[in-house]
């Protein structure tokens, strides 16, 4: 079957040289043209196709749904600071009311009292109780984080990222995928 496919539609999951995905959360997709250009570039071996092919003149392709890279990337140990990482390691949560509403980040610390922006020094918090805590240290709003801010590792942001499965799971992607049972579709 020959399709006209959109960029976004009929993503391959990418596999490290180990068969584990790349990350979890956001889940390590390519376009179905970025996968082709691997393949023809030798970068990756698929491991399992979509029904939907590609063609042109000379050549016809069924698309990847799954690719594996051919050498292995070693991920990094300490994953970068960033908003979105904070959130996730969180769990899209606010540290001190639990809602998943209107996330920024708190400063644990305040940096109006000399708190710096680290991982251990700031938690998620939504935007109510980032204003209501203000720069009071914690035991002056008496309100204290859920848990402990800390450096997470890339593991402990794929164990959480496994706590969010995307809207979308081809099947062929299941085997590689380890989503808590009752989250699974």
């Amino acid at each position: 079957m020959t399709i006209a496919v959109s960029p976004q539609a009929l993503p391959a999951l990418v596999l490290n040289a180990d068969y584990r995905p790349l990350s979890y959360y956001p889940l390590s997709l390519w376009s179905w043209q970025d996968a082709i250009k691997a393949v023809f570039l030798d970068r990756v071996n698929i491991i399992a196709e979509y029904e939907h092919s590609v063609s042109s003149p000379s050549f016809s392709m069924r698309l990847p749904s799954v690719v594996c890279l051919k050498t292995y990337v070693q991920p990094t140990r300490h994953p970068a600071f960033t908003r979105f990482n904070v959130f996730l390691r969180d769990k899209f949560e606010c540290q001190y009311c639990g809602s998943p509403d209107d996330l920024t980040f708190d400063h644990v610390l305040p940096r109006a009292r000399g708190g710096q922006t680290t991982w251990e020094n700031v938690v998620a918090a939504c935007s109510p109780c980032n204003l209501r805590k203000g720069s009071k240290l914690t035991r002056e709003a008496q309100m204290f984080p859920a848990q402990k801010p800390y450096q997470p590792t890339v593991q402990d942001l794929h164990n959480n990222g496994r706590l969010f499965p995307p809207n979308y799971l081809h099947e062929s992607w299941m085997d590689y995928l380890y989503w808590d049972s009752e989250l699974q579709p």
